[in-house]
């Protein structure tokens, strides 16, 4: 059930003493970043203000994630499960969400391979205000955009020809620099993965975010 001011009431609240379990995912990569509480009042601010808010257990009063830190939680979406005694925040961080400044408070296990992406695009939109000495992704920002366009189109070819010729290995690494160079263009074109997933999702009739 997708959550909003007029069926809040419909949660499993006197089942669980007035609060929830809300776990956070990211909502473009997917990563479960971290799991909190929420009751009435948090679901209805978090809703309100479009900012992930919790009830704090150990401060006893609503905390939205990032009012010190700035570290906040754009809320996409709230939704309760099939007994609607547990809530799932799609939402997209801004910063790190571990109060250790790892991206995700699970952030000793392992990570889908997909959710790299996410982290991925995260690192080159950083380097676009750095010195062009300092990496080579930063270098290529400074060449401009058709030299990032350029690249795409020669990673493109190669990523071809490996297919045609059947060399699997060098498929897989002209793939990736394909990969990479597209999204750095992308980048570079103010524009992110999750638009061009947009598009697909609208393709096969799926909702986006």
């Amino acid at each position: 059930m997708i959550i909003n001011k007029d069926n809040i009431e419909q949660l499993a609240w006197d089942k669980m003493d007035g609060l929830l379990p809300a776990v956070v995912q990211d909502a473009f990569s997917g990563k479960v970043l971290m799991q909190g509480y929420m009751d009435k009042a948090a679901v209805d601010k978090s809703l309100q203000s479009g900012l992930v808010t919790f009830f704090s257990r150990s401060k006893q009063r609503l905390w939205t994630k990032g009012e010190s830190s700035g570290h906040t939680l754009q809320l996409v979406e709230l939704s309760a499960d099939c007994d609607q005694d547990c809530l799932l925040a799609l939402a997209y961080p801004k910063g790190p969400t571990c109060h250790t400044g790892a991206p995700t408070c699970w952030h000793e296990g392992g990570l889908p391979s997909l959710t790299f992406l996410g982290q991925l695009e995260s690192l080159l939109a950083e380097r676009k205000a750095a010195s062009p000495q300092s990496s080579y992704t930063a270098k290529l920002y400074a060449s401009g955009i058709k030299r990032i366009a350029q690249k795409v189109g020669e990673e493109g070819v190669e990523t071809a020809l490996a297919a045609t010729v059947g060399d699997k290995e060098e498929l897989k690494n002209e793939a990736a620099d394909l990969l990479y160079h597209l999204l750095v263009l992308l980048q570079a074109s103010d524009l992110s993965l999750a638009d061009v997933l947009g598009i697909l999702q609208q393709r096969h009739g799926q909702p986006t975010t």
